[in-house]
């Protein structure tokens, strides 16, 4: 993957996503537009705020988290697919309602909660694995033996699909996804804010430095990542391999593998007497 330079980067790009979104009424207006919900008053946007319950537990890290009295709103920004999104979001979804409630207050205490993710791509495919289309997926429980019976459960799950935007019927709507995945503002006047507010970052020598340690933090986890799946397959390869009898040593060679390692993956593939 290619990283951006500081200068190539539009509103869409993470870190400039999470800048921008630090203004609290830019951040209250675009959940305005696209979720249709009025926030009355942010309490706080919280930025990639961490969202750790158990220290045995899986934390998550949210772009952008918001809430007023009544709501919680979680805002994530997808610029390429990215594997369960739906558990992802059922996951998301978890860890607000642990931030919301605190222990001892009873479930009615629970805000009524968003996960909005917006998508520069279709996240939904087909069983011939073609996109949908739609510019708006909105999920919420439902019974399936009855539709009119809806759980009430106070939690949506919204996902945009920005490369729809042209199929968009609502005006304001259709312009910011418009925006986002083209990075043209257009004559929209909240699109020209955020454009300007991109530039106006772009000029912050804070976040510049910033945003430089940042890009090379996501690049040695990408490193890692790569090389973390490489070594995955290498292992899968040798098991294969010894499930059909070949030489370990052979095995060592075509799959790079230290022959030590090779010879463990032997012994932990014969079963025990």
């Amino acid at each position: 993957m290619k990283r951006k330079s500081f200068d190539e980067l539009t509103f869409a790009d993470d870190g400039m996503f999470q800048a921008v979104m630090k203004n609290p009424e830019l951040s209250a207006e675009l959940v305005e537009r696209l979720l249709g919900v009025r926030v009355k008053q942010v309490e706080y946007p919280e930025l990639e705020k961490a969202i750790e319950p158990y220290y045995t537990s899986k934390g998550v890290r949210l772009d952008v988290y918001l809430k007023d009295e009544d709501k919680a709103i979680d805002v994530e920004l997808q610029t390429y697919p990215q594997k369960a999104l739906g558990k992802r979001m059922r996951y998301y979804q978890s860890m607000v309602d642990c931030d919301c409630l605190m222990k001892g207050q009873p479930y009615t205490k629970l805000r009524e909660s968003y996960i909005l993710f917006i998508c520069k791509f279709d996240p939904f495919r087909d069983a011939a694995k073609n996109g949908y289309g739609l510019p708006r997926y909105t999920f919420q429980n439902i019974c399936v033996e009855e539709n009119s019976v809806n759980l009430d459960d106070k939690c949506s799950k919204v996902v945009y699909n920005a490369s729809a935007y042209k199929s968009v019927e609502d005006p304001k709507v259709r312009a910011l996804l418009r925006f986002i995945q083209t990075n043209e503002p257009g004559e929209d006047d909240f699109s020209k804010r955020l454009s300007e507010f991109v530039a106006k970052v772009k000029e912050n020598e804070k976040f510049r430095k910033e945003f430089a340690e940042m890009n090379l933090h996501d690049f040695d986890i990408m490193t890692e990542a790569a090389e973390e799946a490489t070594q995955q397959k290498a292992v899968e390869d040798a098991r294969n391999m010894l499930k059909k009898n070949y030489p370990t040593s052979d095995i060592a060679e075509i799959t790079g593998l230290p022959l030590e390692q090779v010879l463990n993956l032997q012994k932990d593939s014969v079963p025990a007497n």
